[in-house]
């Protein structure tokens, strides 16, 4: 018995985002009794097109090809600043089509790698904090960018194009703070470095490719996005099982459980007039302090059941992303690994955290009240 309750809290521990989203949809039942509408309040399609998507970015990430990219950009740096700078600019820029995390979860352990054989550990904080404030906002430039993201373009509405445009002035004016403050660190000349990275076979690379290519058929709705996932997961049945297996599955389980839960939140007459009421005219300011709270994704799933102000929603729930550690899930990604490998430098690392994500939150707020 014992080993079970200790495996029970170590579950727990480890996704207490899943276990929040099941027990809110779990405890929605007691209020709205479970019936034949339950299951439709799930978006199969958004589900589809994550599932897809985050098979396809970790078949990439396994055939060493985003750091591949990353080392040959590295091998022409010859200054600190120029490391920094590239360092930064790379889950910037892959965030947007590679999502936040696996962009994390890609480029983070690749500077680490580098300051260490530049001799540079100095930057280890500044950098990773800049690596991750990168992919949050980069992420948002794209309906494919973040969860949150691919949720809100297939409810929304909105083209791709139009969804593009309507991120783009807050990924611009990020992007440009980024730089400045990368290049704003004092430079120093570094020997010219390369990772050794091993990039799997064209084979492997082309299967990816066309996976991706398919995925972008879903997104566009040119296949439907259950016959995406479903073409996905039989090839990787076959072909590849491990990779199947390694999707993260807990994120589609919160998605699923929130969708229950706000389904069953939207039949209770009076909770429904409270929000709406709350979020009428005020939707982005509600979505980005929902965010610092729940996290960026949660709040997408919860407020977009009681608002048509897509627009708002779609920049309050990005914009959000910043803040607290939490605002994101995918920055709780990098703070892990500075935990892990450099302990004595969490409190340093979560001060200029906070400090860089929340003056970034009020400039990119001043630009949307100007906007």
């Amino acid at each position: 018995m014992r080993p079970f309750v200790c495996g029970c809290i170590a579950f727990i521990k480890k996704e207490v985002v899943l276990c929040a989203a099941a027990f809110l949809a779990l405890l929605s039942l007691f209020f709205v009794p479970p019936s034949g509408a339950t299951l439709s309040y799930i978006d199969w399609d958004t589900l589809a097109q994550l599932f897809s998507l985050m098979a396809v970015m970790k078949g990439f990430q396994r055939a060493g090809l985003f750091l591949y990219l990353g080392n040959r950009l590295l091998h022409s740096t010859a200054t600190t600043r120029k490391m920094l700078l590239v360092l930064v600019l790379l889950p910037f820029a892959f965030s947007m089509v590679i999502t936040n995390d696996v962009a994390l979860l890609t480029f983070v352990p690749l500077g680490i790698t580098v300051l260490r054989m530049a001799k540079q550990e100095r930057l280890l904080v500044p950098m990773v904090v800049l690596q991750t404030v990168a992919a949050n906002l980069g992420s948002m430039l794209t309906p494919m960018g973040n969860p949150q993201n691919l949720y809100l373009y297939a409810q929304s509405g909105l083209g791709f194009g139009d969804f593009c445009l309507l991120t783009l002035p807050y990924v611009l004016i990020s992007g440009g703070c980024l730089a400045v403050l990368a290049a704003a660190r004092k430079s120093a000349p570094v020997a010219r470095l390369k990772v050794p990275v091993r990039l799997e076979s064209p084979r492997s690379l082309l299967c990816c490719a066309l996976g991706f290519l398919l995925c972008l058929l879903g997104l566009f709705q040119v296949v439907p996005p259950l016959v995406v996932a479903a073409v996905t997961a039989a090839f990787l049945l076959i072909k590849d099982r491990r990779l199947l297996a390694a999707v993260d599955y807990s994120l589609l389980g919160t998605f699923a459980a929130f969708f229950i839960f706000v389904g069953n939140l939207g039949c209770v007459g009076a909770f429904r007039d409270f929000l709406a009421s709350v979020l009428t005219g005020r939707v982005e300011l509600v979505a980005v302090l929902t965010s610092q709270v729940i996290s960026n994704v949660p709040a997408a799933l919860l407020l977009s059941g009681f608002t048509d102000q897509w627009r708002e929603l779609v920049v309050g729930c990005n914009l959000g992303g910043l803040g607290t550690l939490i605002a994101s899930m995918a920055s709780l990604i990098s703070y892990k690994m500075v935990a892990k490998e450099y302990p004595s430098r969490c409190r340093q690392y979560i001060a200029w955290f906070t400090l860089c994500n929340l003056g970034l939150l009020g400039l990119l707020l001043l630009v949307s009240a100007v906007i």
